[in-house]
């Protein structure tokens, strides 16, 4: 999968810059993604929250709007980028391993995580821990990049991938190697059907895929699949 080190070593160098090259490299579209992910969270009436690889909180700070009176606890295991969520006061944050949780068995309503679970160590680990804090009737919300399923707008997002966008993040945070890998880590990353047949094998489903500005990012959405007895 990925390389855990070297994703945390890349993220503690771009974090002072890293929402202002999201908004930049995206046009501003990653904020609607967000509040896409708020709103169908919303519908759900969750009371507890985890949002894992939260990064510098702004899917966690759209949570908290959208699900009012609902408790967000936002998670992620690069220090630099918790002390930026830190300075948005959001009201709760760990650092912790997502592959290794420090947290109960089916404690939460609604788990998130937005551009995170393509960087973790190990994806099917990952969704598993994801599964095991989730409730029996919770919710699990995955907002990544993917790949669009027309063939000449994805080569086009290829080109852009490959060509563009590790010239654009290398401009604005000084450090070109970590976009490099994130725009690697975006064509490795399974999507559509691949992202679903992943989280059934992982305990989670139904899934349910939105493909978002024409298939660049996704969101699935998934409930916990029963135990068999």
């Amino acid at each position: 999968m990925q390389d855990a080190k070297f994703v945390s070593k890349a993220f503690s160098r771009i974090a002072g810059r890293y929402v202002l090259a999201n908004h930049v490299m995206s046009l501003g579209i990653d904020w609607w993604w967000r509040r896409v992910v708020s709103q169908r969270a919303a519908l759900h009436k969750p009371q507890r929250i985890l949002d894992l690889a939260t990064g510098s909180g702004d899917l966690a700070a759209v949570l908290l709007k959208a699900c009012p009176g609902a408790e967000v606890l936002g998670a992620d295991f690069s220090l630099p980028m918790l002390r930026h969520a830190q300075a948005r006061r959001l009201p709760a944050l760990i650092a912790a391993d997502a592959l290794r949780l420090p947290l109960a068995d089916a404690s939460f309503d609604l788990v998130t995580v937005a551009f995170g679970l393509r960087n973790m160590a190990s994806w099917p680990e990952a969704l598993r821990e994801m599964r095991r804090v989730l409730k029996p009737d919770g919710h699990l919300m995955v907002l990544d990049f993917s790949l669009p399923s027309v063939s000449w707008l994805r080569r086009a997002y290829c080109w852009y991938l490959r060509e563009v966008m590790p010239k654009i993040g290398g401009l604005i945070t000084g450090q070109r190697e970590a976009y490099e890998y994130l725009c690697t880590s975006i064509e490795a990353f399974p999507s559509g059907q691949d992202m679903v047949d992943l989280m059934r094998q992982c305990g989670l489903g139904p899934v349910e895929v939105r493909p978002l500005t024409a298939g660049v990012a996704s969101l699935y959405e998934a409930s916990v699949m029963a135990r068999p007895e």
